[in-house]
């Protein structure tokens, strides 16, 4: 019998690219064992495998950068396998450095990208406004499906922004059912909302989810205002929150830091 044939994989921009199309092997990741594979001793040992996801408009390669002093703050407890969204952010410009003229030279993992649109005809996003559409919200569903099947197993869920809500909607279709998603131990959601528009899935998020949470916001957050983390704080039985003076970014000050460290620890004792 001859092996059985393995998906297709090609170097693109320093990312692993595999089919099916959309699923790439975030910047600097690899595959892991599957947990238990090693002796007990040595098993016990691993980091705790979280998937992060990535807000609005951010690329791979940024999510990366800017969560790099988190990452280096959970060195040898917790391991941060980055994932952006599936569509590209026509026009964006911002902290990405990305113009509308510049982002088709971009390679895959420095393109602003987001994991779905407020709007049918524009490629934006309004956390704050109800929408008519979520439009691109089923390939971004699918797109964290993949990433959980083919990169996991993760012992927990980070999201930023746009990718908490999403986080957090991935956690509710899960304790709902939802066969792609097993519920994760723990979630951790940065500047996170209730997200808004999406019709018969919205009301999975209406009820508790029964899941360690840590909900981080900041004080001065004009993207997110703290009541939107709040409210999604509210969705949790037993959620821990975590508010810093600053504003929309993932805080790794001294205070912050030890806080995720005893979240950490509370789930391994």
């Amino acid at each position: 019998m001859g092996t059985p044939a393995r998906p297709e994989a090609r170097l693109r921009g320093g990312a692993i690219w595999s089919r099916p199309p959309y699923f790439r092997l975030p910047l600097g990741e690899r595959l892991l064992p599957v947990r238990g594979a090693l002796p007990g001793e040595m098993a016990a040992q691993q980091p705790l495998r979280v998937l992060a996801l990535a807000g609005f408009r951010q690329s791979e390669r940024g999510f990366r950068e800017k969560t790099g002093a988190l990452r280096k703050a959970l060195r040898g407890r917790a391991e941060l396998v980055c994932l952006s969204g599936p569509h590209l952010v026509s026009g964006a410009v911002g902290s990405e450095g990305a113009g509308p003229d510049s982002e088709p030279c971009l390679p895959p993992e420095e393109q602003p990208r987001g994991w779905w649109f407020s709007e049918q005809e524009a490629d934006v996003f309004n956390a704050l406004s109800q929408p008519t559409v979520c439009r691109g919200l089923e390939e971004a569903l699918g797109t964290v499906a993949q990433a959980l099947k083919r990169l996991g197993p993760f012992d927990g869920l980070l999201g930023f922004s746009q990718g908490a809500a999403l986080a957090a909607l991935v956690c509710a279709l899960g304790q709902a059912g939802d066969a792609r998603f097993p519920l994760p131990k723990f979630i951790i959601l940065v500047s996170g909302f209730c997200p808004r528009g999406l019709g018969p899935e919205e009301s999975v998020l209406q009820g508790p989810l029964s899941l360690p949470s840590l909900h981080v916001f900041g004080d001065t957050d004009c993207v997110i205002p703290s009541q939107e983390s709040m409210q999604l704080a509210s969705r949790f039985t037993g959620a821990i929150t975590l508010t810093h003076p600053g504003g929309h970014f993932i805080p790794v000050a001294a205070a912050q830091r030890q806080a995720y460290l005893n979240f950490l620890d509370q789930l391994t004792e």
